[in-house]
């Protein structure tokens, strides 16, 4: 089923303020919000569609993406923020991020749902790839090696010493939490909250692993192979799940997060899918006319330059631009004419120049004067 646009699940425009883009979502929140709609599916999704709205139109780079490339800019490795990939979040990581928004009207909220033990999580790990024009063009894979927690093999993950050694917890009787009446503004309500004294596991050690000392997790080194796509952009993110640090004493492991960093190339400028380039020419050159070689990021093409090219025209090269993520189009190429003039020039040179300066043809007639006005006037319009 397609995404539908994070505006209208907001009922927002696109020109709206932070505090309004806020305020919406708080509405929506409230409205949809799990303690108001007990055991209502179609509400629980309309809230988890309202959180990724915001967790979007909330962050000023996220939403300049999404203003520019929609939902694909966080689709297979574009991801920006607490939805990578479009997997979107859990529960427990909207009210983990946005609680605070609706917390003081609902008083907080369980970090576990759908009535079993609340779930332990790994923490992320964030890497910074950097990557060249030719990577980001064809796309790359690239071998990380990271230091992480993985589950201790000696213990299982369990941070028990042995099978005897882990008792069931006394405080919440093994669930993980524990529920409590809470006064809100829809009256009196149940509220489950994580056990604080086994940290929602349900479970207590009473004699420690030696190899991990109970903690059930230890650092290793690995190294992780990462497909990034072409047509990336810096500050745009990667999420590979399950690859970030391992939760203490079992649970879900966390991700690894790859933020893209492009390295500035010598020989293009980057523009979206375009690429901007300077080809600097004699005079005699744009006089006259020729045929000149520029590069491209996979070889050179060949350009025809006509007699009397002017200084700052823009020849565009269809399709040798990079390619745009998660589409075949690809963008151009476009190469700006400059000329090159001399700073010194030899006596001999002078001399030819000079018989040039009262030429008929090198004298700017008065169509010439008003197409070049024109353009000054366009520049700072």
């Amino acid at each position: 089923m397609a995404k539908r646009d994070y505006y209208e699940v907001l009922g927002v425009t696109k020109d709206a303020s932070a505090d309004e883009i806020k305020k919406a979502y708080r509405k929506m929140a409230i409205k949809y919000h799990p303690d108001k709609n007990p055991g209502d599916k179609e509400a629980e999704e309309k809230f988890k569609e309202a959180a990724e709205a915001y967790d979007v139109l909330s962050n000023a780079d996220k939403k300049a993406k999404y203003d520019r490339f929609g939902h694909a800019a966080f689709e297979n490795g574009g991801g920006g923020g607490g939805f990578y990939g479009g997997q979107g979040m859990s529960m427990d990581d909207i009210f983990g991020q946005f609680g605070d928004i609706f917390g003081d009207i609902f008083g907080g909220h369980s970090r576990q749902y759908g009535g079993g033990r609340a779930v332990n999580r790994g923490t992320s790990i964030r890497v910074r790839v950097t990557l060249g024009l030719e990577d980001i063009a064809k796309g790359v894979e690239k071998k990380l090696k990271i230091k992480r927690y993985v589950q201790c093999d000696k213990c299982g993950g369990s941070g028990a010493k042995d099978a005897s050694s882990v008792t069931t917890c006394q405080h919440c009787q093994g669930t993980g939490y524990i529920t409590k009446a809470v006064q809100s503004i829809f009256g009196m309500m149940q509220q489950q909250t994580t056990c604080p004294y086994c940290n929602g596991q349900g479970k207590t050690v009473k004699d420690k692993c030696s190899c991990c000392g109970g903690e059930g997790i230890v650092q290793k080194e690995e190294v992780v192979s990462i497909n990034i796509p072409a047509g990336v952009e810096g500050g745009m993110q990667i999420k590979k799940s399950g690859y970030g640090n391992a939760a203490r004493r079992g649970g879900i492991a966390g991700d690894l997060l790859i933020v893209i960093e492009e390295e500035e190339s010598k020989e293009f400028v980057r523009d979206g899918a375009n690429l901007v380039s300077h080809l600097y020419l004699s005079i005699p050159d744009v006089l006259l006319g020729t045929s000149v070689e520029v590069p491209t990021l996979d070889g050179k093409v060949r350009l025809t330059i006509d007699a009397g090219t002017q200084p700052g025209k823009v020849l565009r090269v269809k399709g040798k631009g990079l390619p745009v993520l998660h589409s075949s189009a690809k963008g151009d190429l476009l190469v700006r004419v400059d000329v090159f003039i001399p700073s010194k020039i030899s006596s001999e040179d002078k001399k030819i120049v000079e018989q040039l300066r009262d030429a008929k043809s090198f004298l700017p007639n008065e169509k010439e004067k008003a197409s070049f006005f024109k353009k000054m006037k366009d520049l700072f319009s």
